[in-house]
Parts: C-alpha cells; structure tokens; sequence
C-alpha cells in the first residue's frame, strides 16, 4: 500500500542566515506581518543601523525595536481624505480604482497636526465609514476603528452629513416651486420614507443639505424627485468634522481631541 507522502519542512539555506523579520516572529516579538511593517517604518535596528525588508542575519543577531512600533502598531486609525471625483469609495469596479488608494506619504496633506507617523499596517483593515459615489467629491472616511464605523453608517446613526449640492431645473429656465419644502417633508425612495433633511439655499444655484442618512445616491435621487438635475454634489461636514482646507486628493490622520 503506498504510504501518504509527508511534507517536510524548507531546508535551512546553507549559511545559516535568517530573515530579520522571521527572527523576530520566532522570539515571539509580533507576528512576520507586523514585523514586515517595523521594517519598512524603520522602527528596527541591527547593529545600530535601520533594517530593511528581506535583509538576513546571523540567528543570534541583536536586534533593537523602538518603542513606537508597539504603541502605534496597537493603535486604530481613522482617516480623512478629500475624494475627487472619478474614484470609488470601496472596492474597485469596473475599472474605477477605489480611493483608497490615495492614502499613501505622498498624498498626506502637509499641514496634518496629528501626531502620528503613517506606516503601511494602517492599511490593513481600513474600510470607508460610509459611501460616497463616483460623481461626488468631498469628505470620506476611512477606519480600522469598528466603533467609529458603528457610530458613522447603518440604520441607528445619528450623525449629520452636509453637503453642498449645485443644481440646475430638469425644464430648462423652470425652476419647480416649493424646492425645500418638498425637500424635506414627505419624500419616499423605493417606497420607504426618508428621514427628515435640512435643506437651505446656499446661493441661487447650490443647496445645502443636511441628512441623517446615506441610501444610495439619494441627494441626486430626491432632487430628481422635485424637478431637479444634480450637476455637483460636494460633503462638507460629518458631524463635527468638517473638509474645511484639506486639498482634493489628500488625506490627513483624525486627531485625539476630535470626535464625530
């Protein structure tokens, strides 16, 4: 009877050198992943010097990890990022690449007060907090934090959302009567009531909309409802937080003494 074959283990390469951030994985220190990470943020030393990802060392090597590798590797971040239009805010589709994307050094906007040193493990596990569509530019979030994300998105979500919406009427030179209230009294999508929304005029041509909620393209959608055609949709506020002067296409870190 043929016996089952057996995996056996990789043969130690002949010179007895080890990879820094397997080393570390085997003293128990964090996990390769997280290794990787302190690597590449130059958080790991080897005779005085930075380490680098993939470099090899003698089993017995000393090895120095600064104490910010575990106090910002445990921490949870939440990102905020100017979306252009054109970028999707979660996974990638139909050839549209997903604004994340954007969250690397060289987007982060040069005025960021937050106190903290951008290293790749914050984007692991960072997801949007909420929708904003490919049409739309302004203020998304990004978070590894569930109870930010909890608070931001579903049903049960208390948080107001501006934006400012640049509109023009579906009749050219009509401009339908009653446009805020019927805004904000009375309108259903897909049947279901929408929560009430404050809606000003901010000029002659752009709302401002305040809502408690994110259906599916739903500013656009409603405004189609009263005789109007959406031509720019901006997110100004979440919250407390606002866009205020962060560039398009950058991104910055949510302060500690900021909250939604």
């Amino acid at each position: 009877m043929k016996q089952p074959s057996q995996a056996h283990p990789s043969p130690a390469p002949a010179d007895g050198l080890v990879r820094v951030s397997k080393l570390i994985t085997q003293r128990g220190i964090a996990s390769r992943r997280e290794a990787d990470d302190w690597i590449e943020a130059g958080w790991v030393r080897v005779n005085g010097q930075p380490a680098v990802l993939g470099q090899r060392v003698a089993p017995d090597q000393a090895i120095e990890i600064d104490p910010r590798a575990r106090t910002e590797q445990a921490q949870q971040v939440t990102i905020l990022l100017h979306k252009p239009i054109g970028l999707v805010s979660g996974q990638a589709e139909d050839g549209y690449e997903p604004a994340v994307t954007l969250i690397k050094p060289a987007h982060r906007w040069a005025e960021d007060k937050a106190r903290i040193s951008y290293h790749s493990g914050h984007l692991r596990g960072l997801a949007p907090a909420g929708r904003l569509d490919i049409d739309s530019t302004g203020l998304l979030v990004f978070t590894q934090d569930g109870r930010v994300a909890k608070k931001l998105i579903g049903d049960e979500t208390r948080v107001e959302k501006e934006y400012l919406v640049r509109v023009e009427p579906v009749v050219p030179g009509e401009m339908p009567e009653h446009v805020i209230n019927r805004l904000t009294q009375g309108l259903e999508l897909d049947g279901v009531p929408l929560k009430p929304a404050k809606v000003s005029w901010a000029n002659e041509d752009q709302l401002r909309i305040v809502l408690r909620e994110g259906r599916k393209r739903q500013i656009r959608r409603m405004c189609e409802l009263v005789g109007l055609k959406v031509t720019g949709l901006k997110r100004v506020r979440i919250g407390s937080i606002v866009l205020g002067q962060l560039p398009l296409g950058q991104w910055r870190y949510l302060d500690e003494f900021e909250r939604f």
